[in-house]
């Protein structure tokens, strides 16, 4: 029949040419500018992301952080300064025993500052070297908690081959090596590491960190420390942090209560150094690391492995306390020092050695 066609089955007007069916999916043929009828072409198959991909590119980039973090554990490693000979054997040295201890000692060393930096800081002009502070940090091996014993810089204790005096003159005597001697000798306790950091160093670390929160118990106005401090909790720079730790005024025991900040002021900085925005943040912990290993000095032994299990301790709120002490002693040299109890030290530090927690009515006396 002319003049119409059938189109499945049926008859269909028109003269036109029927036109192919077009199958469901199929795409219209394209061309340079477009689909069919605008000059379009045939479009080129979607590419999916393969798993095998994403996986591979995952794990370059944790190859690659992971060699930054050795290489970085390497630098700060090597950047600690060590002082030969301070953990050197002596006869009658305490045995070694179970856990690891630690004597960290803050010093008043001015170097590194400038003239101007001691007048900012009230450090004064004094030369030479002694200690400030002074702290044995005990480790266990088991589940228990760390112990952070302040050892008074005034305590009246023998030091070996010079007799009676106060603890801080043994670092003055022999500096850090007769020091460990004397605290060894005195309590019992094997010292395995030493850390020692000065007034820069100190510093230096708390600005790295962006300052530490304080709750500061009572106001506090001191020119000599160059502070002047409200009650409550706020935030020290570096300059205001050291005043803090340095000031003898408050307190009916002004070198107790001296102590106690010491401990405070030591577990807020780990806290802030172990916390997430510090750690995790490359522009701060980079930094901080440099600083510290900068700002520190370990006996030769002590590596960045230990320092890393030194801050973790430090970050598991360890058990504070002093040693225990009642009345002063009149020293030989003239003047007086802190006399310790005795009985209540001698079982401190033997629970010390036994890698024992301390008696509660110990640390309750101290």
């Amino acid at each position: 029949m002319r003049g119409s066609s059938r189109v499945y089955g049926r008859e269909r007007s028109g003269k036109s040419p029927v036109r192919p069916f077009k199958s469901r999916g199929q795409e219209p043929p394209r061309g340079p500018g477009g689909p069919a009828g605008r000059g379009g072409g045939p479009r080129g198959p979607r590419r999916r992301i393969s798993w095998k991909a994403v996986v591979a590119v995952v794990a370059g980039l944790l190859v690659v952080l992971l060699v930054a973090a050795v290489a970085l554990f390497f630098v700060i490693d090597s950047r600690l300064s060590g002082i030969d000979g301070v953990l050197d054997d002596y006869e009658g040295r305490p045995a070694d025993t179970p856990g690891t201890n630690w004597l960290l000692v803050g010093s008043d060393s001015r170097k590194g500052l400038t003239a101007a930096q001691r007048k900012k800081l009230a450090t004064g002009q004094a030369a030479g070297q002694r200690t400030d502070s002074m702290m044995l940090l005990h480790i266990p091996e088991g589940s228990d908690k760390p112990t952070l014993v302040s050892l008074p810089r005034d305590s009246a204790v023998t030091i070996p081959g010079k007799g009676r005096d106060k603890l801080n003159s043994a670092y003055a005597i022999g500096g850090p090596k007769l020091l460990v001697r004397t605290v060894e000798t005195v309590t019992g306790v094997h010292v395995d590491h030493y850390m020692e950091i000065g007034f820069a160093g100190f510093v230096d670390i708390v600005d790295a960190i962006g300052g530490v929160e304080i709750n500061v118990r009572a106001a506090v106005n001191d020119p000599k420390a160059g502070l002047n401090l409200k009650k409550g909790v706020q935030e020290l720079n570096g300059s205001q942090a050291l005043g803090y730790v340095r000031t003898r005024k408050g307190g009916a025991l002004p070198d107790f209560e001296r102590t106690k900040r010491q401990r405070q002021f030591l577990g807020a900085v780990v806290k802030k150094a172990a916390s997430p925005g510090v750690l995790l943040n490359p522009f701060t912990s980079i930094p901080l690391a440099f600083s510290a290993t900068d700002a520190v000095e370990v006996d030769s032994g002590t590596g960045a492995f230990n320092m890393l299990s030194l801050g973790l301790a430090m970050g598991d709120s360890p058990v504070t306390t002093v040693v225990p002490f009642g009345g002063n002693e009149v020293i030989p040299g003239g003047g007086t020092a802190v006399k310790w109890d005795r009985a209540k030290a001698l079982a401190l530090f033997d629970a010390l050695k036994s890698d024992q927690p301390v008696p509660k009515e110990v640390v309750d006396a101290s």
